[in-house]
């Protein structure tokens, strides 16, 4: 099947989620193919996970473990709606965490037990007790996209960074989002209630993420957002030109996915830092959850901007993501990788991490 069609996009979107069992997936999938190939089975999925919810207690079945070898890694990209689905806010079983490794050595920013640490490390920038820690990046060139992946990160191009900025050393955490939600900035994230306060927030929409960072501005008076993608992609790079941050060959220990060595769960991501950091000190660019970036999708690069900037457009509905999941394998942890998502859409594999300007 050819890539970047609609065919493709619906089958990956399906992958993805086949063996999910939170409703919303589903919901989000009949959102944008009510009348796909698999709309039926979703819905008899629907109606499959509402019989359990409404059982008592004492007769409710254990809900099936999920495939440890979930076909999305197998397939080319993960899924894509194109147009613009209402949120869902159906309630969500809790996903286990992922159990660190032993001796896991402290993380900056990262205090034991999953709270935001008082101490800060040397170049890090936190402007509030509960706002992520950044790393001030300097400004740059580098290659943008890959000649030999997917299509839609054609063709390879020149990209200058002009101005320093501040990125996030980790993806959002559980406890920083729901420091926004107990300020009245953000809404109550159900999927990860009981998930550890370290753990990436998921299953945000890019509208979700667009509340985050404007609660954030308006907290410490600094201009936060989301990156933009050519900044995304020179933060995830790490000053390197190879497939990978670590070079052109999956080596464990690096990423959270399937393909990417323990610790590994599927049914959650890791907390945050539980891998190794790229060579700027950012952790979990590859894998963990795909990250929303400022711009606009086009399915190539043909015409992209060269300094930086987002690409962006009037009546923008589908939303670039980066990086990749736990749930996918070594294929989508290059660091070229790039999809979409319609702006509205929350899906369970997806997180941000954020940016501040620095002037």
């Amino acid at each position: 099947m050819p890539k970047n069609t609609d065919e493709q996009y619906e089958l990956t979107f399906w992958e993805s989620i086949k063996n999910s069992n939170y409703a919303a997936d589903y919901e989000a999938y009949l959102k944008q193919y009510p009348n796909g190939r698999f709309a039926v089975l979703a819905r008899a999925r629907l109606e499959r996970l509402a019989a359990s919810a409404s059982a008592p207690k004492a007769q409710a079945p254990t809900p099936p473990p999920r495939s440890s070898t979930s076909a999305a890694g197998q397939v080319s990209r993960p899924p894509a709606p194109p147009a613009p689905a209402a949120p869902a806010t159906a309630a969500r079983p809790a996903a286990p965490p992922a159990a660190p490794p032993a001796a896991t050595p402290p993380r900056p920013g990262v205090a034991a037990g999953g709270a935001v640490s008082a101490t800060l490390h040397n170049g890090e920038i936190r402007d509030c007790p509960a706002c992520p820690v950044l790393v001030s990046l300097p400004a740059g060139n580098f290659t943008m996209g890959s000649s030999t992946s997917d299509p839609a990160e054609k063709p390879p191009h020149h990209v200058t960074i002009g101005q320093p900025f501040a990125i996030g050393r980790y993806e959002v955490t559980v406890e920083q989002w729901n420091a926004c939600a107990d300020a009245g900035g953000c809404q109550r994230i159900a999927t990860v209630a009981e998930s550890p306060k370290s753990a990436p927030v998921r299953d945000v929409s890019w509208d979700d993420a667009q509340q985050y960072v404007a609660w954030l501005s308006k907290t410490t008076g600094k201009s936060y957002r989301l990156p933009t993608e050519a900044e995304w992609e020179y933060a995830a790079r790490g000053g390197t030109a190879s497939a990978y941050w670590w070079g052109d060959q999956m080596r464990k220990g690096n990423a959270n996915c399937k393909d990417c060595g323990e610790p590994w769960n599927p049914d959650a991501p890791a907390t945050v830092g539980s891998f190794a950091a790229n060579p700027y000190g950012l952790y979990d660019v590859n894998g963990s959850v795909w990250e929303w970036v400022a711009d606009c999708w086009h399915s190539s690069y043909k015409g992209a901007p060269v300094d930086g900037r987002a690409w962006n457009e009037n009546g923008c509905g589908a939303r670039v993501i980066r990086g990749g999941s736990w749930r996918e394998g070594a294929s989508y942890m290059v660091s070229s990788t790039r999809f979409k998502y319609s702006a509205s859409v929350r899906q369970s594999q997806n997180g941000f991490r954020v940016v501040r300007d620095m002037k």
